[in-house]
């Protein structure tokens, strides 16, 4: 393919966070931005020189992004495949349905893990009651997960036996899931790399993740692991996104247990995990979608600074959590106020618990040192270690 250059127009699909910091990184760059997410009010589509709203199996409008568009790609990975597929006969489409198709779907993840022996832990797969009771009584206790649709701890339920299973399994209405072992953490860590159309790969230092209430919380960037296992993280990252045969931003979720790493999940998008990209490193992981997306030159993903990234959820827009008071906006003079601190809110239209409406990001030269002031702001701010 052809080197795609500004002023082209490109296709999102998805208008959520991740789609706005790739439109804002295309029109740094030049570039104009077609957005198609049935939300009237998506952060992306805000931003967007065009917005459809629409579903995205609407026909119509996938020939008008086809008509105008250089290339599309996905800000999240519940965009129907069968979209892509249709856009892909019209115009490049990165990363490709297949893709997106076996990463939007835990079992078809979990058996590419296998097939690929990416190092992974132990799992069934759940779609009948009688499935349950073959399983290895080793599983448990576990982790039940709906095959679809299932993030930010959403569609899952941790059970430690199999009538606990099997309630479970019913109460997700009987839909394909995935049982996997539920394994005792050391840390957990992610990869976000990108790799163009001819296989060459820059990955960022691996970041360990904290989470609260099975959304993602706080990111420690680079990891505070052995520089061995942060290699080694990278190294299965890439391993994955070759025999995917991805082109563009890739996120690889592990679990570290035992000193051992096991790949957890896997994200056909920029990574929420990789946010403080935009400020620590020189390219970030947004820049490097649009460029694996363009066909320019992947750019240096190397961090200029130590980075901690705290999420900002619905939830601190309400005075105590309580959402039957009236929403306000946070003080954020207590972030701005800190040294090295970088905020970055999503637009949203409106709050509610767990939702994803900011973050901000603590700079600087000594881990320590940003580690101490990020966590002091996240106090500040409002955010509750009680139901950690």
């Amino acid at each position: 393919m052809a080197t795609i250059l500004p002023p082209a127009v490109l296709g999102m699909l998805g208008g959520g966070q991740l789609g706005r910091f790739f439109v804002a990184a295309a029109h740094e760059m030049g570039y104009r931005v077609w957005v198609l997410d049935p939300d009237p009010n998506s952060p992306a589509g805000r931003l967007a020189d065009r917005h459809l709203v629409t579903a995205y199996d609407d026909y119509a409008a996938l020939d008008q992004i086809a008509a105008a568009c250089a290339a599309v790609t996905t800000e999240f990975e519940n965009v129907p495949a069968e979209a892509l597929e249709y856009l892909a006969k019209f115009v490049p489409v990165r990363p490709s349905a297949k893709a997106v198709a076996v990463c939007q779907n835990r079992i078809a993840e979990k058996t590419f893990m296998r097939a690929h022996a990416i190092p992974h832990g132990p799992f069934a797969v759940i779609r009948a009651d009688q499935d349950i009771s073959a399983a290895d009584d080793g599983l448990f206790p576990a982790v039940l997960k709906v095959a679809r649709f299932g993030y930010d701890g959403k569609g899952q339920a941790r059970v430690a036996s199999r009538e606990e299973a099997l309630h479970a399994f019913h109460a997700f209405d009987g839909e394909p899931c995935v049982l996997e072992k539920l394994l005792a953490l050391d840390s957990e860590l992610s990869v976000v790399l990108a790799r163009d159309a001819d296989g060459r790969i820059r990955a960022f230092e691996p970041g360990e993740n904290r989470h609260r209430g099975g959304i993602l919380d706080v990111t420690i960037a680079p990891a505070r692991v052995e520089p061995q296992l942060r290699e080694q993280a990278c190294a299965i990252a890439e391993r994955i996104a070759q025999s995917l045969d991805y082109v563009g931003t890739l996120g690889v979720e592990f679990f570290v247990s035992g000193g051992a790493l096991f790949a957890n999940e896997m994200a056909p998008r920029p990574h929420n995990s990789g946010h403080h990209t935009i400020d620590a490193c020189v390219t970030s992981q947004y820049e490097q979608q649009l460029r694996a997306l363009t066909g320019l030159p992947l750019g240096e993903p190397r961090m200029h600074s130590r980075a901690v990234m705290v999420n900002l959820l619905g939830e601190l827009w309400f005075d105590g959590g309580d959402h039957h008071r009236p929403q306000r906006e946070p003080d954020w003079t207590v972030v701005h106020r800190e040294p090295g601190a970088r905020l970055h809110l999503y637009g949203k239209h409106h709050a509610r618990q767990g939702r994803k409406m900011g973050h901000f990001t603590v700079i600087g030269d000594d881990a320590d040192t940003v580690l101490e002031v990020a966590l002091r702001a996240r106090a500040a701010v409002g955010i509750d270690d009680g139901d950690q």
